[in-house]
């Protein structure tokens, strides 16, 4: 359902732009705030499952979410959808962290990369399926209907999940370093309203410097508190572990550009080339297909080749399919565009499970849930981080030619521009040791 909707709302973003009347890139904050949202709550996602069981809070966050997506689908201006989406991010906070959470609690460490792949696979659905309902519903029923199919999914997990899921039992987990929670859910979310809406018009410029200057000022608050107090929000013990330390950071950098392309393709092949929201969303799917085909050869490439060679040398791939989609032209045939597109998903679904898994093959069951929340908050925030780069791009080269609307040049060059985080996260890769994460992937017993 939380894949789904990241999906759909990506190929209607022109219908709800007419609709609203506002222009599409400013409707660019209805997908970071969810974001945002997702990294603000998530740190308190695996202390909230302990403290109230983990079937308890995945309910309730099926309804937050469900309730959410109604609203979302009432909406009648950019700042109720913007709200709305909020809601919506506070209860996706807590169903996939703690899905994550509990299962990573369960395998071993050579486990890990086969369960990170059955757990990303059922969620592959979402983004198949997003795209060509998302330009369906739009085009022969309205964008709104995009926000209201959750709620008969919503409905089927409910029932599926207090039927089959036993209930676990409350702990004791530390008391909640609420300070640190606090200093560091407002740092991020001042750093985000700042990338939003800076050099966009929306609002006087003097604002999103002031919320840069006040998200970094509560960053360096928040690391020099949680340096000093038992049991913080945010444990940076865990950066001690050299796979932890550069999956989350080689992951982070990767998932800005993998976050620009799912805002920038909708866009460009409804205004670029003219398609409909359906042709658009049939096109797009190409990248899912793509991912969910590779999730069955994750784990032979990382025995035949080990994490730290598939990070590097799959990050130039992935940032080659972004070039490749600069080269993209109303000239194309959309059958082409559809191939590039499937090739680029095989090498961006390798890299994310791949950077996943890297973040816990070395870290001790009882830091898990730290681990969790920083990964996955780093995940939501670099993701959201990825729609203002990729608007950003498209933004700033339309404002330098001087045209009202983004034309072909100007999305080719937004591509250009998500093609630069995955090849920074190559050097990054390289530091890995050669037989980093081993256990899970065992590349080297293959190799002895």
């Amino acid at each position: 359902m939380q894949n789904l909707d990241s999906s759909v709302i990506a190929t209607a973003l022109p219908a709800m732009a007419r609709d609203l009347g506002t222009e599409p890139l400013h409707l660019s904050a209805a997908i970071t705030s969810y974001l945002v949202a997702l990294t603000v709550f998530i740190p308190l996602s695996g202390w909230v499952a302990d403290r109230f069981g983990a079937k308890r809070v995945f309910m309730i966050a099926i309804g937050v979410f469900a309730f959410a997506s109604a609203l979302c689908g009432i909406s009648q201006g950019l700042g109720q959808l913007v709200a709305a989406r909020v809601l919506q991010g506070l209860g996706g906070a807590m169903m996939v962290p703690v899905a994550r959470l509990l299962l990573m609690r369960q395998v071993r460490p050579e486990e890990v990369v086969r369960a990170t792949t059955w757990l990303t696979m059922p969620g592959l659905l979402g983004p198949i399926l997003g795209p060509p309902l998302g330009g369906f519903l739009t085009d022969t029923v309205t964008w709104r209907a995009v926000f209201w199919i959750n709620l008969p999914i919503a409905a089927i997990g409910l029932l599926a999940v207090w039927r089959f899921i036993p209930a676990s039992r409350e702990e004791k987990p530390p008391r909640l370093d609420v300070v640190g929670v606090t200093l560091i859910g407002a740092s991020l979310a001042f750093l985000m309203f700042g990338a939003e809406t800076v050099g966009r018009g929306v609002l006087p410029e003097w604002l999103a410097v002031l919320a840069f200057v006040l998200g970094g000022g509560l960053g360096w608050l928040a690391l020099r508190w949680v340096r000093r107090v038992p049991n913080p929000a945010l444990d940076l013990s865990l950066f001690a572990f050299p796979s932890f330390r550069i999956g989350v950071a080689a992951g982070s950098l990767f998932r800005i550009g993998a976050g620009a392309s799912p805002f920038l393709l909708p866009l460009f092949l409804q205004l670029g080339f003219g398609a409909s929201a359906t042709v658009s969303g049939l096109i797009t799917l190409a990248t899912a297909l793509g991912a969910f085909a590779m999730k069955p050869m994750t784990s032979a490439a990382l025995r035949l080749f080990g994490f730290r060679n598939v990070l590097v040398w799959n990050a130039l791939l992935v940032s080659l399919s972004f070039v490749a989609c600069a080269l993209f032209n109303p000239g194309w045939p959309l059958a082409a565009v559809f191939g590039v597109l499937a090739l680029g998903g095989l090498a961006r679904s390798l890299q994310f499970t791949s950077s996943n898994a890297l973040c816990y093959v070395d870290v001790p069951p009882a830091k898990l849930s730290g681990a969790t929340a920083i990964a996955a908050t780093a995940q939501q925030l670099f993701m959201a981080l990825g729609v203002t780069w990729g608007a950003a791009w498209l933004a700033a080269s339309s404002a330098i030619a001087g045209r009202g609307a983004p034309a072909v040049a100007d999305f080719a060059i937004a591509f250009l521009g998500a093609a630069l985080p995955p090849l920074l996260t190559m050097p990054i890769a390289a530091l890995l040791p050669a037989d980093a994460g081993v256990k899970a992937s065992g590349h080297r017993k293959k190799a002895g």
